[in-house]
């Protein structure tokens, strides 16, 4: 850390319950704030309207609550904060680090470039064509190689031409991810964030922006993901079993197993998140898992 009191986050999208994937996450940020006197806040990432499932961000908090997950200030909603990203769109295009793009889905996957942007509109849209989505320009960066240490991975870097100009705002009209994100944790004064495994290939893009935007770089640390007997990452996309209220302390006892920490008694969850939070060591935390979780 810099010298800034210590800010960290849980940020889940209101696309469906909480599994024990999300409960990791949010075990590991809070333990890792509260271990360190820090600050912990909840931030719904609402940005996907039509991904968004009706009333499951009060399900989550609710949920948060039930697990004594309890945030420090009040949950702040991406969908109030467009005039946030609309200025630091504004400050990348004023720099030059911004074009537009014509491409749709289908262009992209006829061009093999669906998964990596191959540069079609970064030098002029063609005549015959309107503007889609803006593109965050990556070969105007002034970093080369992108290097961090990840206080779970360990060393990482990226070189910036393996990166594609990824997209800020969607041909929809919504902002993308990785310009909200790197917004909020900078007008939030995020200085640590402890996220799942998944999100790992983002930093590299959110260094980036950061840069571009003369923004404070947190800390990053990428906790496992859990997997089901199929090998597959728990998500609401493999119909990840819903975590209960009704069972939190024993959900919360695996939880804190799985992060490789210290054991802990059954008890409440408020204490036995005590006791995680004394006992919490992040270097603990192991790089991969094995374990299979239904």
């Amino acid at each position: 850390m810099d010298g800034r009191p210590y800010i960290g986050r849980f940020a889940p999208s209101p696309t469906g319950h909480l599994h024990f994937g999300s409960l990791i996450a949010a075990v590991a940020s809070f333990c890792d704030a509260k271990s360190n006197n820090g600050t912990w806040l909840v931030r719904i990432e609402d940005l996907d309207p039509p991904r968004e499932v009706e009333g499951s961000a009060d399900g989550i908090l609710r949920t948060l609550e039930g697990f004594g997950l309890a945030w420090d200030e009040s949950v702040q909603y991406q969908s109030t904060r467009l005039h946030l990203y609309e200025s630091a769109l504004d400050s990348l295009k004023d720099s030059g680090m911004t074009f537009d793009c014509a491409c749709s889905r289908k262009d992209l996957q006829y061009s093999g470039g669906l998964n990596f942007y191959p540069g079609t509109c970064r030098n002029g849209i063609a005549n015959n064509k309107e503007a889609r989505s803006i593109r965050f320009l990556v070969s105007n960066s002034k970093i080369e190689e992108v290097k961090w240490h990840d206080l779970v991975q360990g060393k990482q870097n990226a070189l910036k031409s393996s990166l594609g100009d990824f997209i800020l705002r969607r041909s929809d009209g919504y902002f993308a991810y990785h310009l909200a994100v790197v917004t909020d944790d900078a007008d939030q004064g995020i200085t640590n964030i402890v996220r799942g495994a998944d999100l790992i290939d983002s930093t590299p893009r959110h260094l980036l922006l950061q840069e571009a935007l003369n923004l404070h770089s947190p800390l990053y640390a990428h906790i496992p993901l859990a997997y089901n007997i199929q090998e597959n990452k728990l998500s609401k996309f493999t119909k990840a079993f819903p975590i209960q209220i009704s069972n939190a302390p024993k959900q919360i006892y695996d939880a804190i197993k799985f992060l490789g920490q210290a054991e802990i008694i059954l008890d409440s969850p408020k204490n036995m998140l005590s006791q995680a939070i004394n006992q919490w060591d992040i270097s603990k935390v192991p790089g991969t898992s094995n374990t299979h979780w239904a």
